[in-house]
């Protein structure tokens, strides 16, 4: 029987690696979502029943799920130097003439390859299965981010024996990168969450790869594309070209736009060609990588102290353009943030026609001192986000006076507040501002949130202008209207039917996608999983303190005070019970995690720091397991400070001071029942479990 259980995880792993591959690398759905879905759900079965059996790289570490502490960091086999650049093409003709003059006169071919903007990366395959991610860091040595890169979808976990044959070990170098239509999808949630924006993909790229748990990481839909082959004297091939090929075949994701160009005339059309078409794709560019192709050739040319002598990027002018600031629109956003936005008169840039660009806050306009009537300078940050960059002074028409930021919401005209340290002012009338109140709704429908089939946010907005709806719970009144709504235009009685058949299927949606649906300032979707899972029910979330939510895993202080506050306000009390009876789940189904002892009933826990043996979620769950409690403060009240490595100063005072007892991971461990003796443990009284921890405290085990 377990030879064919391992037979069975060995052959999902295969097929489910095969299924990656086709889907990512080829574009081709050999089976249906619901299917593929399925075939993962039985292999992580499998492998939490049988962990011997599971592989490193099994498809199931695609969704993540590790928490890492601190990325170790890793020495660079061969250095990760950066490029030299270019901005045009006589100083392309100039690299062309070094190259020639270092080869003494002799023919070569170069590589054309498009820059993305990225995070640069570092893969190590060893018998093809994929070992180890590194960041460049600092060319020498960079962060070890194996798991993060892991939930990388088109990453190959393992490779295909196709093509040439594969060395045992070998590197392969590429960029990860955040597509732009998920980056803009980012920016659009941090808005509505209240969040500043990202400034480019490359940053949002970066960023992703660091974050603590790799699930995050999963959700932010990166990708990668190899540009390179590395192995001691790479004999293995020839030329660049020909491991392009190579790498293309064995299953690691290449872009089809490179190009080989037997002369620098070639390579410059290429980079002609790029110039414009480049904004048709659905990744960020900035420039071209020329790379001379043959292997042998590079070494011959070598490299200086800081890059390559056999490769060059060629980086497109930022495209700027100058028009005329035609007026300044204020919109209000879903958490009250009021963005102004420059009207412009039409300017071709990047590929596009620009009529708006942002201006961030109040603080840019001051900055540059905007006036209308300016002739303004406008850019594509990161080529993506046009905004205004300056302002041709010499142009200024006479008299003009300098914009004035409002002082009421240009929707409700309430006056508006500047919280300290923000730099957006708000409007704080979030029941009575139409804007607000309209994306309220859109939130509530959104794909990642209820993802109410025919009720999408230009129809909910048109239902709210209509009068139709007012509030999310109000969604669930309108089969009552279902005659009504059949007479609107660009309705009938079909998308009536599918609106309601999709609110029904929409009281199925999990607690979790409800509470990120609610559109609580600062409650994104991985803090609403974290809540719901914590709490399990809307009742137990909304009694809890700022502290205790505050103690809940990447739960933080500024989120906890915000959820907290809005589920003591009495309209968003009475809208959750509205939201009850019309059926929409308000809890996790299922049993919750039973508790393993009460050895810790009565004691209340403060975890700092980082740990070794338990990431700070695992020691959050095992004193709740034994019938502890966690909480975000330290006060007289508090039974414990549990100090991991690098905890605050501040909080080691504070405890110090209000004599709480600071004690350790394995101080913590020593409270708890050893395996065998969980059925004892569970008869203890809570007196007991108080009793154990003060002997232990004045023992002085617990220091």
């Amino acid at each position: 029987m377990t030879t064919d259980i391992q037979q069975r995880l060995t052959a999902l792993t295969e097929q489910l690696h095969h299924l990656n591959y086709q889907y990512y690398q080829r574009d081709i759905s050999e089976v249906s979502d619901q299917e593929f879905d399925r075939l993962l759900a039985e292999l992580a079965r499998l492998e939490d029943e049988y962990p011997q059996f599971a592989q490193a790289n099994s498809p199931t570490q695609r969704v993540g799920g590790t928490v890492t502490k601190q990325f170790p960091t890793a020495e660079h086999r061969y250095p990760m130097l950066s490029l030299g650049n270019t901005y045009s093409e006589a100083d392309l003709r100039e690299f062309d003439e070094r190259v020639r003059k270092g080869l003494e006169g002799a023919e070569t071919a170069y590589v054309c390859e498009l820059k993305f903007d990225g995070a640069a990366m570092s893969l190590t395959y060893e018998a093809g299965q994929l070992t180890q991610a590194v960041t460049r860091g600092d060319g020498a040595r960079g962060d070890v981010v194996t798991s993060n890169v892991r939930t990388i979808r088109n990453v190959p976990l393992h490779l295909r024996p196709a093509g040439a044959p594969q060395p045992p070990e070998f590197e392969v170098r590429g960029e990860i990168f955040m597509p732009l239509p998920v980056f803009a999808e980012l920016n659009q949630e941090r808005e509505a969450n209240g969040e500043a924006q990202l400034a480019n993909p490359r940053n949002a790229a970066a960023g992703a790869l660091k974050l603590q748990d790799s699930a995050q990481v999963a959700a932010r839909k990166l990708r990668f594309y190899a540009y390179a082959f590395l192995m001691p004297g790479r004999a293995q091939f020839a030329t660049h070209s020909a491991s392009l090929e190579a790498l293309s075949a064995w299953g690691l994701p290449v872009a089809d736009t490179w190009r080989r160009c037997a002369t620098l005339e070639q390579v410059l059309d290429f980079v002609h060609e790029w110039d414009q078409k480049r904004f048709e794709l659905p990744v960020a560019t900035d420039g071209i990588v020329i790379k001379v192709d043959d292997f042998r050739q590079q070494e011959l040319l070598g490299y200086t102290a800081k890059s390559p002598r056999w490769a060059i990027a060629y980086k497109y002018p930022a495209e700027a353009g100058r028009t005329r600031l035609l007026a300044v629109q204020y919109q209000v956003g879903r958490t009250g943030a009021v963005t102004p936005v420059a009207l412009l008169e039409p300017v071709p840039l990047a590929g596009t026609v620009v009529r708006r660009a942002s201006l961030h806050n109040a603080n840019q306009i001051a900055a540059l001192d905007l006036r209308l009537g300016d002739l303004v300078f406008v850019e594509k940050g990161g080529e993506i986000i046009p905004k205004v960059t300056g302002v041709d002074l010499e142009a200024r028409p006479e008299g003009s006076q300098p914009i004035v930021y409002p002082t009421e919401c240009p929707a409700c005209g309430t006056p508006l507040l500047r919280p300290e340290g923000e730099a957006h002012f708000r409007c704080p009338n979030d029941r009575g501002c139409p804007p607000q109140r309209k994306a309220k709704l859109e939130h509530f429908v959104s794909r990642k949130a209820l993802d109410i089939d025919g009720l999408g946010a230009e129809t909910v907005g048109r239902f709210f202008d209509l009068g139709l709806v007012t509030d999310a719970a109000s969604l669930y009144e309108l089969p009552a209207k279902a005659g009504q709504l059949a007479q609107l235009e660009r309705m009938g009685e079909k998308s009536v039917q599918r609106l309601v058949a999709g609110l029904a299927l929409s009281q199925q949606i999990p607690f979790d996608r409800v509470l990120f649906g609610l559109g609580i300032r600062y409650v994104g979707e991985t803090v609403a999983e974290k809540l719901a899972a914590h709490y399990r029910t809307v009742e137990a979330l909304a009694a809890a303190t700022a502290p205790e939510l505050a103690a809940v895993p990447e739960v933080g202080g500024v989120i906890a005070e915000s959820a907290a506050a809005w589920f003591r306000e009495p309209e968003n009390q009475a809208l959750v019970e509205r939201l009850r009876a019309a059926g929409v789940q308000l809890a996790l189904t299922g049993e919750a995690p039973q508790p393993q002892s009460d050895r810790l009933a009565g004691l209340t826990f403060v975890l700092s720091g980082v740990f070794e043996q338990h990431s700070r979620d695992g020691l959050h769950h095992l004193i709740e397991q034994h019938g502890g409690k966690i909480t975000g403060s330290i006060s007289k009240k508090l039974s414990f400070l549990v100090a991991g490595d690098k905890m605050g100063p501040a909080k080691r005072e504070k405890a110090t001071s209000l004599n709480v007892p600071i004690i350790s991971e394995t101080d913590l461990l020593a409270m708890l029942p050893a395996a065998g003796d969980a059925a004892d443990a569970t008869a203890a009284t809570p007196g007991s479990a108080a009793a154990v921890a003060s002997a232990a405290y004045e023992q002085g085990a617990l220091f």
